[in-house]
């Protein structure tokens, strides 16, 4: 009979030689033998073949776990679905870029618009017309005055003194002209044996040198109040004096200009468009023009188009020539053309100031009525087609200039006068000398 323990290592063995072999014959030579283990190791060692520590293991992939039959048609469709997706937002991404890029390709070379603009105004240069010592100033500078406002006064003195005596002179004229009036009259009445033609021509004549006298001193006295009046400087307009220089004590010249006045009411926006974008620009269209720092626009309509800038090229050069100009360079700046911008409507509080740099659009029909969703589409339609070829002119736009035959125009040339007879001046003044005196 085997013992309990030969027993148990009897199983022991037989699973470990059924799990593996070599440990199994390693486990019996170290029950066999005890003691020489180092030799038993070293056998079993040469025995089995020697791994690299290099090598890796290889490594199986798990079998995935089969739930039943499946089939690849969803997943080959659900790959299609998503490249025609991909392909589909790649051209949708493409056209919107090619549109965009037409778009501002538009908005920035034939829309019409520019941010050269600027606002302008007339300005009253007064000068006086009567020279002398200014006496009084009665504005300031910057302050608002109407039309027809005393703005200084000229010493009067020496125009009240003119006056006067043109005055005296004046009656003074008047009474020969009574007198010898008279006496031409009284000649007229008197037979052939009191007077004779001769006497009778000489008084009419006396008479016609009076009234003539009397009228130059009427012309005199009116020129003496006119120059009194004028020692008023009056303003013509109604605005803002602006840059006044001059004080109590200046003397006036005549005709030099000493203040200026800003005609409030010429106020107008210039805009300079490129020639680039003139085609679009029609006299009548709605403008709008925005000052820097101000957010409601100014608006106003296409007054005038100007005809003519000025062209270096035509310049005269040596013996009156043209000055043309031998570089020609392939990237040409276009030409600013001016446009005159009538304002309709200011926003409150936007101060008018003369040189305020202005942004001007142009609005046309289509933008200013607000339109439809068609007419909108069109519009936008028309603008691409200028990106493509080039813009097209809205008829009536600017008014033509000339005849159709482009004929040219003459001013009439003033022909002199021929000299007048004196008998054609004072008619009936020297009748037939060998006639008798007219009997009353």
């Amino acid at each position: 009979m085997q013992s309990p323990s030969s027993i148990l290592y009897d199983r022991i063995t037989s699973n470990v030689a059924e799990s593996d072999p070599g440990a199994a014959e390693l486990s019996l030579l170290h029950v066999s033998s005890p003691a020489p283990r180092q030799e038993a190791g070293v056998a079993l060692e040469a025995r089995s073949p020697k791994a690299d520590p290099s090598e890796r293991l290889p490594v199986y992939p798990k079998a995935p776990l089969k739930k039943g039959p499946v089939s690849g048609r969803p997943g080959r469709m659900a790959r299609f679905a998503r490249e025609t997706l991909k392909t589909a937002a790649t051209l949708l991404i493409l056209v919107l870029a090619v549109l965009a890029a037409l778009v501002i390709w538009d908005s920035y070379v034939t829309a019409p618009w520019t941010r050269d603009g600027s606002v302008r105004v007339q300005v009253a240069r007064i000068a006086s017309q009567v020279s002398g010592q200014i006496t009084v100033v009665r504005v300031v500078d910057n302050q608002y005055v109407h039309q027809g406002d005393v703005l200084y006064v000229i010493d009067p003195f020496d125009f009240q003194v003119a006056l006067d005596t043109g005055k005296a002179q004046l009656r003074q004229k008047a009474a020969d002209l009574q007198v010898k009036q008279m006496e031409a009259e009284r000649r007229q009445h008197l037979s052939n044996l009191a007077t004779t033609p001769e006497q009778q021509q000489i008084y009419a004549g006396s008479a016609i040198q009076a009234q003539a006298a009397f009228d130059a001193a009427q012309q005199q006295v009116a020129q003496a109040d006119i120059n009194l009046k004028r020692t008023q400087v009056r303003s013509p307009v109604n605005g803002y004096v602006t840059n006044l220089l001059m004080r109590v004590g200046d003397y006036a010249q005549a005709g030099t200009n000493n203040i200026s006045v800003i005609d409030a009411d010429s106020y107008w926006i210039d805009g300079y468009f490129e020639e680039t974008k003139m085609a679009h620009v029609c006299v009548g269209d709605r403008a709008e023009a925005a000052l820097m720092g101000y957010r409601d626009p100014i608006v106003g309509r296409i007054q005038t188009v100007t005809r003519g800038i000025s062209v270096s090229n035509a310049t005269p050069s040596t013996q009156g020539l043209p000055n043309v100009d031998p570089v020609y360079t392939w990237v040409r700046l276009a030409q600013r053309v001016p446009v005159r911008i009538k304002i309709t409507d200011v926003p409150p509080g936007i101060p008018l100031v003369s040189g305020m740099t202005a942004t001007v659009t142009i609005r046309g029909a289509a933008q200013e009525s607000g339109g439809g969703l068609r007419q909108r589409v069109a519009s936008l339609r028309d603008h691409l087609v200028d990106i493509v070829h080039s813009p097209q002119p809205s008829p009536n736009c600017v008014p033509r200039i000339g005849d159709a035959n482009g004929a040219t125009v003459t001013l009439p040339t003033p022909k002199p006068v021929a000299p007048l007879n004196p008998e054609e001046i004072n008619p009936g003044l020297a009748p037939d000398m060998n006639k008798s005196p007219r009997v009353r």
